[in-house]
């Protein structure tokens, strides 16, 4: 009995630590994600109908303004998508690490955040033809002791972006002049930390001397005058293997810089700084403060009647009046939710041009094409891209689509497969099919139309806080 236990304790010995042996002698082998990319090409991207795009959140970049969707980079890839033939969808991330991990597998298309070239770079992605050039400089406040020489910096912290090239230009000013100070990095973007330098919750941070100056007109306690690096090349970031996007967006950069419409771009957001000014410092700005118009007061309280995230909407009366509420279109449709008489009168409107009594118009328009398509479509999402389709184009040419796939075995609980015969009912097949009461429609614009509130949406949810 003794030999037998002795037996299977050194069995069960042997077997926790060959166990042991064999996890310490292995190594985890980790794929790199820029050694192997996802293959999704330009062809791919035109298939699919949009392109996927990372930003940042800032006064160069990307924000929103009164509702609008703003900046640079966005401007300029609108531009592009809408050359490819494509939609724009743009995802907002300050962590640079993040977006070429996002880029190599396939979650992003284009990386759009005037990079610098450099060798550590060109082995995570390729680039595009240069987008301009850029220095970098050292902020800092004019009423503090001010650094004027390199050699001030000396057991100096200064505080730069995560993954930005700040860190081995100033590891190269370092070597070069013999000074040691303290680099730190943190999470955000550039102008977060430029914002810190402005309250006094750090002395120093570096940015691209562009950034830096259009900083500069809004705070006049700001200093940027110090040269951390000279002007380098910047450009966008693509997957290595998709060559035809990467002509395509090559070809188009050609163009634009010959044509003079990225220089009159750099010039509405870099050089016209009293108009900068104002759109940044904003409470309507996604950079300064958290509103969206003049109405969100009230556009809560129709969200909360409605039972929607009011972000949304926002992004409805968004598109329908620029949040003016005197707009007036060509088919007599007016306030904020452009309503057309017979609605008017039938929710019981009376003065059209009053915020709060036409938006709530538009609610109950909107409460009762929810009751409507409730029980055919029970999930909420879904439901909402319907009611969407319903307000811009009538829920009966919403329902014709319904019943088209139905009749063709579509799932009819889902938007895209509602969507597809939507765009149908412009085909004399389809518009003249016998479940079909409505006729003909140009299905294509409404469709078009809830992806405009959607991708506007996802715009809000991600700069304005709920």
């Amino acid at each position: 009995m003794k030999q037998t236990l002795n037996g299977f304790l050194f069995i069960l010995i042997f077997a926790m630590f060959g166990v042991q042996c064999t996890f310490l002698g292995q190594k985890e082998e980790v794929e790199n994600h820029w050694e192997n990319p996802l293959p999704f090409d330009l062809e791919e991207i035109q298939k699919r109908g949009f392109i996927r795009a990372i930003v940042d959140n800032s006064s160069t970049s990307y924000y929103i303004y009164r509702g609008r969707r703003m900046g640079y980079e966005f401007e300029m890839l609108r531009n592009l998508a809408s050359k490819l033939g494509v939609r724009l969808h743009l995802i907002v991330k300050s962590d640079i690490d993040e977006a070429f991990y996002l880029l190599n597998k396939g979650k992003a298309d284009i990386i759009a955040m005037n990079l610098e070239i450099n060798e550590e770079r060109k082995v995570l992605a390729n680039f595009t033809k240069p987008l301009g050039q850029m220095g970098t400089v050292l902020v800092q406040r004019k009423d503090l002791r001010m650094v004027k020489d390199y050699h001030d910096l000396q057991d100096k912290i200064i505080h730069i972006r995560k993954d930005a090239v700040y860190k081995a230009q100033l590891q190269d000013l370092q070597d070069a002049y013999g000074v040691t100070f303290s680099v730190l990095d943190e999470k955000g973007d550039s102008e977060a930390l430029i914002q810190k330098v402005v309250n006094g919750e750090i002395e120093y941070t570096v940015t691209d001397k562009v950034v830096g100056m259009v900083n500069a007109t809004y705070f006049d306690n700001l200093d940027v005058d110090m040269e951390i690096s000279p002007k380098s090349d910047v450009a966008w970031a693509i997957r290595k293997n998709a060559p035809n996007l990467e002509k395509a967006i090559n070809e188009w950069i050609s163009k634009n810089v010959k044509s003079g419409y990225i220089n009159t771009l750099y010039a509405k957001y870099f050089q016209n700084s009293k108009n900068s000014y104002f759109r940044n410092n904003s409470p309507f700005s996604s950079l300064a403060g958290n509103a969206i118009s003049p109405y969100d007061d009230i556009i809560k309280k129709g969200a909360e009647n409605l039972g929607w995230d009011w972000r949304l909407l926002a992004s409805l009366v968004y598109k329908e009046s620029r949040f003016d509420t005197t707009a007036t279109s060509y088919a007599g449709a007016v306030g904020l939710l452009q309503l057309m008489p017979v609605t008017l009168e039938r929710f019981g409107v009376e003065n059209p041009n009053d915020p709060l009594e036409s938006l709530m118009g538009g609610v109950n328009y909107l409460k009762y094409l929810d009751k409507f398509w409730r029980e055919r479509i029970p999930e909420a999402n879904e439901r909402i891209k319907v009611i969407l389709a319903s307000y811009n184009i009538g829920h009966g040419h919403v329902e014709d689509a319904w019943k088209l796939t139905l009749k063709y075995g579509g799932n009819t609980q889902n938007w895209e497969s509602i969507a597809r015969f939507l765009q149908m009912k412009s085909d004399p097949k389809y518009y003249n099919d016998p479940v079909v009461r409505s006729g003909f429609a140009k299905g294509h614009l409404a469709v078009n139309y809830v992806d405009d509130i959607m991708i506007l949406y996802d715009s809000y949810r991600v700069l304005i806080e709920p």
